[in-house]
């Protein structure tokens, strides 16, 4: 079948820059609502839907940060008699008068007639006679009841995506449950007639789809139920079928390709027929085809088609979305101060994205760009592990000129 005639030529939008597009992508994600309140060891990675506040003090008592001997401090005291021992989970409960001392092994409870650890590295003891050689200082070697937090106060924020060191400290705060966001559905389509799945004999003229493929596992890194839908073919009908129906099911739709100035683009043209375009056009590259707008309740953002397109402007524009969804309170992506190693080729007007490879060591940080960076070769990213940016205001740069670097560390999880 012969494509059809190249249509006339039409006015475009003026590009939007990228942190004016995120803002305004930001500013029409609707806020979670949905909550649910789950078990504290199931919490990984969910995101927390209000303050969780610490139900006893960290630590919950005063307690010795070493092992020694525990005892109530006077000026010039070097002898003193031991009475007995404080171990974790077994405390030491009778009166402790002047110049008596008891064992104490770290994080067990100090006496309550003690304020002072001597380690017990500065201790000699001969029977039950104890010399401290020196005396420590009133109050050393001790853990002041709540020295790390306070019952009461906030130890994951609402907006906080729980790490494994926040269960944790859930957990020694006393808190079994959290209450979390529910995880919004994510829909994912990849367009394009050209399409095959991996694995299938590949016609003639015909491609891999791996854009969906790579989408797909970059949204499972975070707390969303992805809805993987498969392929859109290049037709008006089936295309509006299709976003009608992810639209009425998830609040979030990502797709790739379809978005340029094609005759068999229609994903954007379907998007201004069901819905509303907000934005079409960015001033960057790679991913300067990228549409946003809505399907009744549901957001839908366009991604380019090249695959280096697609996942330059997921990591930049369609994560921070997604992450707003989730519930999660915005950041700022980590960036690096890095040396290029070698000389950039770059027209001053757009800012680019360029994969690089970041290295540290004693002296300053450098970065090298990973060969040739058309948007169609997946492969620079095997072995990148930043973009660099290219401000639009730069031109070419030279080696040793200083750039940002964006490590996929901080932009991928």
């Amino acid at each position: 079948m012969l494509p059809p005639p190249f249509g006339p030529k039409v006015s475009l939008p003026t590009p939007l820059d990228l942190d004016a597009a995120r803002q305004r992508i930001l500013e029409r994600i609707p806020s979670p609502q949905a909550v649910e309140r789950i078990p504290v060891d199931q919490a990984l990675d969910r995101v927390a839907a209000e303050d969780c506040l610490a139900r006893t003090d960290l630590p919950p008592f005063n307690a010795s940060a070493m092992d020694g001997y525990a005892f109530r401090w006077q000026s010039g005291l070097k002898q003193l008699r031991v009475v007995g021992a404080s171990l974790a989970g077994h405390p030491f409960a009778d009166p402790i008068a002047d110049g008596e001392a008891v064992r104490i092994t770290t994080g067990a409870a100090l006496p309550a007639d003690c304020d002072t650890v001597a380690i017990q590295e500065d201790c000699s003891l001969s029977g039950a006679a104890l010399t401290l050689n020196p005396a420590p200082n009133r109050g050393s070697n001790v853990r002041q009841q709540g020295h790390d937090l306070r019952k009461g106060s906030s130890v994951a924020a609402r907006g906080r995506r729980l790490n494994a060191f926040d269960i944790g400290t859930l957990a020694a705060a006393g808190i079994d449950a959290a209450t979390v966001f529910t995880r919004p559905r994510v829909a994912v389509f990849s367009s394009g007639d050209e399409l095959q799945r991996p694995g299938t004999a590949l016609a003639h003229g015909n491609i891999y789809d791996s854009n969906r493929y790579a989408v797909a596992s970059l949204l499972s890194q975070l707390p969303v139920e992805v809805r993987n839908l498969g392929v859109l073919a290049d037709d008006a009908g089936a295309i509006a079928d299709a976003l009608a129906t992810a639209s009425a099911e998830c609040p979030l739709i990502l797709t790739s390709g379809g978005v340029s100035v094609g005759d068999a683009d229609l994903v954007k043209s379907t998007l201004e027929r069901l819905g509303q375009l907000d934005f079409w056009r960015l001033n960057l590259k790679p991913g300067k085809p990228l549409a946003f707008g809505r399907i009744g309740e549901a957001r839908l953002m366009g991604l380019p088609g090249n695959p280096v397109s697609t996942i330059v402007t997921y990591l930049l524009l369609a994560k921070p979305a997604v992450e707003a969804l989730c519930g999660m309170a915005p950041q700022e992506p980590l960036t690096l101060r890095c040396q290029l190693t070698e000389g950039v080729r770059h027209k001053s007007g757009r800012e680019e994205y360029l994969r690089g490879t970041a290295t540290t060591g004693p002296g300053a940080a450098e970065v090298r760009p990973t060969g040739d960076q058309s948007s169609n070769r997946m492969s620079t990213f095997a072995a990148a592990n930043c973009l660099i940016r290219i401000p639009k205001t730069e031109g070419d740069l030279p080696a040793g000129a200083w750039v940002e670097a964006l490590p996929f560390a901080g932009l991928v999880s």
